[in-house]
């Protein structure tokens, strides 16, 4: 455990009573001692609190401003950043020259540079490719500043009443506000499917931040373990799980993430490492798609399980990215990969669990509405 980094949370964590575990290099919270179940629910019902720090933080600046930061960019990402509102944020995702996707990520426009946030188990090697590829632009990581994310229905009320300001904003808006815990950079956006903040703080803030917030009646801390059902739930990918550098964002049902200038007949078409691909995808399908799987019983379908077409024969056709049990919808819930014919709702598939193939239908997603404030 000596090699695993920290993040400014962890004396509090471990306060709180935090089952540890190592997660993308870091000693991080898998639970508390409410339990993944309860914390989950309260999230849903409330607001949880949850240390995202292990994240990467990112400034791109260039003597062109946003603009010319933005153009780069658009060469590494199939999305619309020339077109983005100042202090609004886009999801999007690093492509490879195959459509394959090196990672997700948040961008935004923050007046006179980017500010992207990057996944922790792909933070050097992103940092690494922006480096490589954005010629123009000052890649700045930022190493002493922890990011919180405060989500569930309560939140709103809970920030803006420390960070005065924090309710007049919307989905995907961010802002730089000030408070008694210094200059807080905050998104309204996380990843519950539950309105709420991301909030990023000034290391030596961090732990007086994260107590004012949980001094609130209606905010408990929350970890991984939660916070991954929480994401299937919404049915959100987990890079390295669901998407990775061998699905495409058609494959992966993340089209929605590629605005219309950067599409086939845009005003920015392609322009993006694996555009042929993916642009090809787009007009004429993937071969297989990401789909939710709603296994019968009450035994969740982890990550691995294989699909077949058939209850018996046959060779897989699939296999599961997540799964876990949803404490909100009361049943167990997966997502995964099927070849396209096969990856309508309603259809029954079978995974194998144990030696035996049991019966998953394919599901809508997400398995419980978004309650973004848009």
């Amino acid at each position: 455990m000596a090699d695993l980094l920290t993040t400014p949370l962890n004396a509090l964590h471990r306060e709180l009573g935090a089952k540890m575990v190592p997660f993308a290099g870091y000693d991080m919270p898998v639970q508390y001692p409410a339990g993944v179940m309860k914390e989950h629910l309260h999230c849903r019902a409330k607001a949880g609190l949850f240390d995202v720090s292990h994240m990467g933080q990112v400034i791109l600046r260039a003597p062109g401003g946003y603009a010319q930061a933005a153009s780069e960019m658009e060469a590494l990402v199939p999305v619309d950043l020339l077109g983005l509102g100042e202090m609004r944020q886009r999801y999007g995702f690093f492509t490879n020259d195959q459509g394959g996707i090196l990672d997700d990520l948040m961008l935004a426009n923050r007046g006179d540079h980017m500010f992207v946030v990057i996944n922790a188990a792909c933070k050097a090697g992103d940092i690494a490719h922006m480096r490589a590829h954005l010629p123009g632009c000052e890649v700045e990581e930022i190493t002493d500043r922890a990011l919180l994310a405060l989500q569930g229905p309560a939140a709103e009320a809970v920030l803006d009443a420390l960070v005065p300001g924090a309710a007049e904003m919307r989905f995907m808006d961010v802002a730089i506000l000030p408070s008694e815990f210094g200059e807080l950079w905050i998104s309204r956006s996380g990843y519950t499917g539950e309105d709420g903040y991301e909030i990023s703080v000034s290391d030596a803030q961090a732990e007086a931040l994260a107590r004012a917030l949980l001094a609130h009646d209606d905010v408990e801390p929350i970890g991984l373990g939660a916070r991954d059902s929480l994401r299937l739930e919404a049915g959100l990918c987990l890079y390295g799980h669901d998407i990775d550098e061998t699905t495409t964002p058609v494959e992966a049902s993340l089209i929605w993430g590629i605005q219309k200038v950067r599409r086939a007949g845009g005003a920015r078409e392609g322009g993006f490492p694996g555009a042929e691909r993916i642009l090809d995808e787009m007009a004429n399908g993937a071969a297989r798609a990401r789909v939710g799987l709603r296994p019968e019983g009450r035994a969740p379908m982890r990550e691995g399980t294989q699909l077949f077409e058939n209850a018996e024969g046959g060779a897989a056709v699939g296999q599961v990215t997540s799964g876990a049990y949803g404490p909100t919808i009361e049943a167990p819930m997966s997502m995964g990969y099927l070849p396209r014919p096969l990856a309508t709702e309603g259809t029954v598939i079978y995974g194998e669990v144990r030696g035996k193939r049991m019966p998953v239908k394919v599901a809508k997603l997400p398995f419980t509405p978004a309650n973004f404030k848009r």
